[in-house]
């Protein structure tokens, strides 16, 4: 007769364990994150200070020390907004304005919420990570099975990436927005205006995010060891066999790896997309309206709305790589 197994018992020491374990992983992550604050706050005094300086010379005023400091730490227009303007901002123009209002009798988006213009930038991106994502695949399995292409195509694909992106995105704008079919689709109502002008930012977006891909699954379909492809061999496997049995499994997680570096560079190229061509819309709209009128808060309120967007989309990539692998059998 066996015995029964005895309960689990949480007493003071699993407890303690635990808040171990837990101020063990974030304790770490606060103290950068308070270091990086503090030299913020410092760097933002030392280089705020000046135009506070510069108006008591002016009105002749006496201000004391600390006086200067909150003072250069709370200006409209900073030189270099402190994370409390920052993180206010980004607060008031996500939470505190609603994302549509009423106009013309209809409900639109509201240009002054931050989540609104996030959304005209999320969209081409996702829309240009796909075709530069689905383009680096098929590069890469041509380059892995033929060698012309592995001759030819590759040199092109790295020397694309040394073409500024900025020089070229006004092109690819003005070129594609003024084609034939695409004038032609919009006056035939096959697709809208909006998506006329997605088009080319989700193309320079494809631009740079293929790149990735492409060198990450070259080297993942190359990752499988000689003695693997001779047994494939050993068992008269064909080419496509070989492919979908050893070199594509094998080449999962590098292709995740590389889709979260694609990811973010489509992000990029979206934002320099909405840069030359005046977009209404968008975080890189944000960015130059920013900068037009020195509004610094604006514009790094805007730039870190640009990386939660980028965190979100590759911790998102990184749940659906946790569950393929789950899936392929992979131990966690």
């Amino acid at each position: 007769m066996t015995e029964a197994a005895a309960p689990v018992m949480y007493g003071p020491k699993s407890a303690a364990r635990w808040v171990g374990r837990v101020s063990g992983a974030v304790l770490p992550i606060l103290t950068v994150v308070a270091a990086i604050i503090a030299v913020w706050y410092g760097a933002a005094v030392g280089m705020n200070r000046a135009w506070t300086l510069d108006q008591m010379e002016r009105r002749g005023l006496e201000m004391s020390a600390i006086q200067i400091m909150a003072d250069a730490m709370n200006q409209d227009r900073p030189v270099l907004p402190t994370p409390h303007q920052v993180f206010g901002e980004l607060w008031n123009t996500t939470m505190g304005e609603p994302l549509m209002r009423e106009r013309r009798g209809e409900l639109q988006g509201n240009p002054r919420n931050l989540i609104f213009h996030a959304y005209h930038t999320l969209a081409p991106t996702l829309m240009g990570f796909a075709i530069g994502a689905a383009l680096g695949v098929l590069l890469a399995v041509g380059i892995v099975h033929n060698r012309a292409m592995d001759m030819s195509v590759m040199p092109w694909a790295i020397a694309s990436q040394t073409i500024p992106i900025l020089a070229i995105a006004p092109i690819i704008v003005v070129v594609v927005s003024n084609l034939p079919v695409l004038n032609a689709a919009v006056d035939n109502g096959v697709i809208s205006e909006e998506m006329k002008l997605l088009i080319p930012k989700a193309l320079i977006s494809s631009y740079l995010s293929f790149f990735p891909v492409v060198v990450g699954m070259v080297a993942g379909l190359r990752s499988p060891r000689a003695m693997d492809l001779d047994l494939m061999r050993t068992w008269s496997a064909s080419r496509g066999q070989t492919f979908w049995k050893l070199r594509l499994p094998a080449s999962v997680p590098f292709l995740f790896t590389s889709l979260k570096v694609s990811i973010a560079a489509a992000l990029v190229g979206t934002i320099v997309a909405e840069l030359p061509t005046g977009a209404r819309f968008g975080l890189g709209a944000r960015l130059l309206t920013g900068s037009y009128y020195g509004q610094t808060i604006q514009i790094w309120s805007a730039l870190f709305m640009a990386a939660i967007c980028a965190a979100a989309l590759v911790v998102i990539l990184g749940a659906v790589e946790k569950a393929v692998l789950r899936r392929m059998g992979a131990r966690p």
